[in-house]
Order: C-alpha cells, then structure tokens, then sequence
C-alpha cells in the first residue's frame, strides 16, 4: 500500500507539472509574434470591457432637432468685451483704447508695454490743448482680429504681435491706417533640441522652413504648432510653410499637394502656446513653433533647444482704426513715439524683445484675403485624409442646472457648425447614470439632425459619473476603429464639477495611455484637476470657462481640432 500511495503521489506531480507546462505553453505561443504594445491593447481592451459592463447605461431615444444651415459666425459667439482686462487704465478724458497682444500687456517680462502706457499716463502730454493718455486691453492677437473684423468691439488702435492680422483685418474692410511698423522687436521661430538640430543640419546643410518641411514629409522630425486661427506664431508659420512649396502661388495646386503630404506627418496641433510647452516637456516632438520673447525667458529652453526664426517679424506694428478725427490720430502717433524713446527700448531688451536684430522677414507682405483663404485652406486639409470621429460627453448632473446647462447646449449648437462634414460623431450624456444619446455616425445632415436633437433633449439631475461617461465614449470609438482603421479618436468632456460617482480616473488612465485617444475637457465655472490631469495623458487642451465666454472658446477648439 506504501508503495502505491508514492506512485500516486509521483504521478500527481508529473500531472501538475504537465499542466503547469501546458499552461504556460498556451499563455507563450498565444503571444508570440504580438508586440508588447499588442499584449498591453489587449490587456486594456478586456479592461475597457469589463468597466463598461459595471457602468448604469441607457440608450436615449433618437429625436430629431431642427438644424440651422447658415455658416458659423464669430461674431455671434464673442463674450462681451469686458471678458478681456484692462491692464492699463486711462486717466484722462480724452484718451485711446489699445487693443495689445498678450506679450507686451501682461505681466513680469510680458508687461513692457503695459509700464510704457502708464508712464505715458504721468508724463501729462497735451493734445490739442488737452491732457491725453491711453486705456490698454490685454488681448490675443487672434482674437482682437476677431472683434474688429465681426465689428462686434473696434478699438481706436490696434498692436497684434505682426502685421499679418493687420492685413487680414483691412482685407475685411476695416479701415486702418499704420502708425507704426516696429513698437518693439520680436520674431518667431523653431524651437529644436540640439540633437535633433544637428542631424538635420548634418543631412540638409542648415535648418529652415523648408528643410523642415521635408524632413516632416520624409517622416524624419515629429513638429508641433499653433492654430494658426489664434496664433500668431501659428499663423505666420502656416503661409511660410505655403511659401516653400510654390512662393509664387501659396494656394496653387502645387502648394495645396506639398502641405497635404508635410500635414500628414504632423504628429501634434496646439489650441494655446501653453498647451504646446506642456506637449514639449513630455519628450514627445523635436520641435515646436514660439517667439523669440517666449524663448529667452525659459531657462529649461535655452540650454538644450536651439532657436531658428523663420517667416514675418513679429515686431508689434500700431495700426489706427476706423475713420478717428485728427486727436484721436494724433494720441496714437505720440504714444508711438514714446514707445520708440532709448530708455523703452532698453527696457524691452530686458525683457527678452528687440533680440535677433538682424534678421529680416522671409516673406513679402501678404493680402488680408489670401491670408484667410489659406486659414480655410488649412482647416480642410490640416486631417489630411485621416477623418475625425468624436464622441461628445456632457455632464447633465444637478449642479448643471439652469444657466450652465443652457450655455452648454448654446455652446455644442454653435459649435457644431465647425466639425466637417467628412467626420463622424456621437453624444454621451451623464449624471449618476450614462446615457448614449446619439452612437457614432458620419455628421451628414441626418445625423446633425439628431445630434441637435439630442442636444436640446438634455435635462439636469443627479450625481457626477464623469469617468463613466468617459469609458462609453472610448468604447464606442474601440468599437468605431474596428469597423473604420482609419479614422482619428477624440473624446470632448463638457463638465462643471469634480467626480462624485461612478469610477475614478486612476481606473481608466492606462486606458488612455494605452489607447491614446486625446480628451479634451471643458470646464464651466470651475477647476478641474482631474479633467486637467485626464487632458494631460495625450496631450489634449483643458479649457476653463465660464458661462460668458465658453461659446467662443469651444467654438475655437472645435475649429482646431474637427
């Protein structure tokens, strides 16, 4: 029997050792040939899955909503001005208003003009008889041109970070007259690591526009940069880029070929500067798009990056608007002067402006016309043949009640004029629970139909699931890849409040990582660590808005990125 019982014995470990051999067996050959990227989406898929089978989901009956088929207009969705702060105020009678780029009306080393102006207020100068002094408003380049070209808000001056936004605001019949092309230098340039700036250097003999452009087109450098809608580096880089590929036709079709083929390998497109530094400190592009000013003010830049300018200066030129009697014409050309003293410019200097003297614009003066052709240009082609599906996830709990409710639905509205025809999108809404309002569709005139519909539907009550919300939206753009390759994921996260129910962000981040669906969140009324934190896994921008000012900015992001 002893004997016996140990055959038993040894024949139970050989059993287990066999299934132990079978197991792993099975576990090594079902991965072999898989990349660890392949192992790791499949581990994330299952996850996904298993989340969003714990998730309270309902599918909202389909209702079709009246759609509106006139074009966007910016104008309409402009906050009022006073969204914008006065950073120097007048302190005469008689003065001008100044609308100025953000660089120069800001604070610390983005404040110069702001410190000209108000010494300018204290120097008692005399118009016709009268003491003057200047009011400035601190504003983006982009959107001061939006103001006065929409007619909504048009300053007695105006000083964007260059003379392209001039152009474009004369070439919408604004009358403008310039005062001065240069109040203090600056220009705009790429910012490349040193590695990277080599290599290029090595193969090409110099970095310029056009090297980039080829080494973007050949899949060689991995470029960020700035909607050219908002930003002035942004946009100054979008016509030099046009200009390499046919300088004598910027919109030809020679050119139109040369920035699809540059367009598809753009791995990165910025709504702010800000939210392209942040894109850079991931190590994730070579190079980037910014002002010189912007540069030489960031120690983790200067020592690593090397700076190549390229395109127009972006010297701060005075333009006065509007048919302006003579005093008012006369303020403006004695605050130029002013600005234009030693001691000003020596103070710009020490803030990082009037850098790089010696470079000269690359390109010609550019008609106002053709610069927002090449805008639209751009919007068309900046996908190149990549289309978008978004899923749309709106926070319906109780605290959205009332006026911010009511601004969501104003802002997705409005905004759904700028998403394109050739994308697809889908609608979640939640609160405690998560509702599928409209599944993922190309936007044709049927679907926007629904999507209306489904917006004026939404009602607010309950708590705050947003994750959630959040894993819906990604599982239905898993499910979209499968059925189209090709397409683009991207998740838009309209919200007011942090979590409350449902699963945390720390459930779904390698999610994210993994999957890497950028998620854009927009913030009403409120600050949004987690939104933010979620935004920051892939790059995307978190915007915070109020329930003024939300229609116009979502109506921006949409434009950058449908």
């Amino acid at each position: 029997m002893a004997r016996k019982g140990k055959a038993f014995m040894v024949l139970g470990v050989i059993a287990v050792a066999v299934f132990v051999l079978v197991y792993f067996g099975i576990s090594l050959t079902s991965n072999l040939g898989k990349t660890e990227t392949q192992v790791t989406a499949e581990g994330a898929a299952k996850q996904l899955d298993k989340l969003y089978k714990s998730i309270s989901l309902t599918a909202a009956e389909p209702i079709k909503g009246q759609i509106d088929l006139d074009p966007a207009t910016v104008g309409d969705s402009l906050p009022d001005i006073s969204k914008f702060p006065i950073s120097v105020a007048n302190t005469t009678d008689s003065f001008v208003e100044i609308f100025s780029s953000t660089e120069k009306s800001g604070t610390g080393v983005d404040g110069w003009l702001n410190e000209v102006a108000t010494d300018f207020n204290k120097s008692n100068i005399v118009v016709n008889g009268k003491p003057v002094s200047v009011k400035i408003r601190n504003i983006a380049s982009g959107t001061a041109a939006d103001y006065i070209k929409s007619g909504k808000y048009v300053p007695d001056a105006f000083t964007p970070s260059n003379e392209l936004w001039g152009e474009m605001v004369k070439a919408q019949g604004i009358q403008t007259q310039l005062i001065s092309k240069r109040l203090v230098g600056n220009v705009a340039g790429i910012v490349s690591t040193k590695k990277k700036y080599d290599e290029l250097v090595d193969k090409y003999g110099s970095l310029n526009v056009k090297t980039v452009t080829d080494a973007i087109a050949d899949n060689e450098l991995a470029l960020g940069y700035t909607d050219p809608f908002a930003s002035s580096t942004g946009l100054n880089f979008l016509v030099t880029t046009l200009q390499t590929f046919d300088s004598s036709d910027l919109l030809g079709e020679k050119a139109v070929q040369g920035f699809e083929r540059f367009q598809a390998n753009v791995p990165f497109i910025a709504s702010t500067t800000l939210q392209m530094r942040d894109a850079a400190k991931t190590g994730m592009l070579d190079a980037f798009v910014l002002e010189y000013q912007t540069y030489v003010n960031a120690p983790d830049l200067k020592s690593g990056y090397v700076f190549t300018p390229f395109g127009v200066r972006h010297d701060s030129p005075l333009y006065a608007l509007g048919n302006l009697p003579q005093d008012k014409l006369d303020m403006i050309k004695k605050f130029a002067e002013f600005a234009k003293q030693d001691k000003y410019q020596k103070l710009a200097e020490d803030k990082g402006f009037n850098g790089l003297k010696d470079y000269h614009s690359e390109l010609d003066a550019v008609d106002g016309t053709l610069l927002s052709s090449a805008q639209k240009l751009w919007k068309e082609k900046k996908n190149g043949n990549k289309p978008i599906a978004a899923v749309f996830v709106a926070d319906v709990s109780g605290s959205m009640d009332g006026e911010p409710l009511n601004r969501l639905k104003e802002s997705l509205l409005r905004g759904q004029k700028y998403l394109g025809r050739d994308n697809s999108i889908g609608f979640v809404s939640y609160s405690s629970e998560v509702s599928i309002n409209l599944p993922i569709a190309k936007y044709d005139a049927n679907q926007q139909s629904m999507f209306v519909g489904a917006v004026n539907s939404l009602q607010a009550g309950g708590g705050t699931a947003t994750f959630d919300g959040i894993v819906v939206a990604m599982k239905m753009l898993r499910d979209e890849l499968a059925a189209n390759p090709d397409v683009k994921p991207v998740i838009f996260v309209l919200s007011d409040g942090e979590t409350n129910e449902g699963h945390s962000l720390d459930d779904i981040r390698g999610l994210i990582e993994t999957f890497k669906i950028p998620v854009y969140t927009i913030g009403y009324n409120a600050n949004i660590k987690a939104l933010q934190s979620i935004s920051s896994i892939n790059e995307a921008a978190s915007i915070n808005a109020d329930t003024d000012d939300v229609v116009y900015k979502i109506g921006n992001l949409l434009n950058v990125q449908m």
